[in-house]
């Protein structure tokens, strides 16, 4: 028996402040927390909300990136994903308003792979197609930049 996903849903994230920084989160039957490192009054029990929806972008990159993988039949053997990102802070600092406070971010994704240079541009643009988060920080105005470290298996 096969389960029919549905094409739109709503997701429902609670939080529970347990302190100024502190935030207890529940989704499904998963909970989590957030907080601010020690030196901005945090515990350090959990990434910043900033990170946080930093963190969202590479799992979601991991994600989209093996399902398309999958779909057109490519192999991935090792896959690793660092962003770097540029934040502008005097928003949460409450000195300013900030419109874009994520001017760029760069997506390195290092890749073992046996597939072609043109399944990998494929890879690539589907992956900008389909990730969800990239496209909402794309329309942002955020510059996204992606850059591919691709080694091949005979190369190692």
């Amino acid at each position: 028996m096969s389960i029919k996903m549905k094409p739109y849903v709503r997701q429902v994230v609670t939080g529970t402040a347990e302190s100024h920084s502190l935030t207890l989160l529940k989704t499904r039957d998963l909970l989590d927390v957030s907080d601010e490192p020690e030196e901005r009054g945090g515990t350090n029990e959990g990434m910043s909300p900033t990170e946080f929806f930093e963190a969202s972008l590479v799992a979601c990159t991991n994600v989209i990136s093996h399902k398309v993988a999958k779909k057109n039949g490519v192999n991935l053997m090792s896959y690793h994903i660092t962003l770097d990102a540029g934040f502008h802070r005097y928003g949460v600092m409450l000195k300013e308003e900030v419109d874009l406070p994520f001017e760029d971010m760069i997506l390195t994704i290092d890749v073992t792979t046996d597939a072609s240079d043109e399944e990998m541009e494929l890879l690539a643009k589907e992956l900008a197609m389909y990730c969800p988060i990239s496209k909402m920080i794309v329309a942002a105005g955020t510059k996204l930049e992606t850059v591919w470290n691709i080694t091949r298996p005979e190369d190692k």
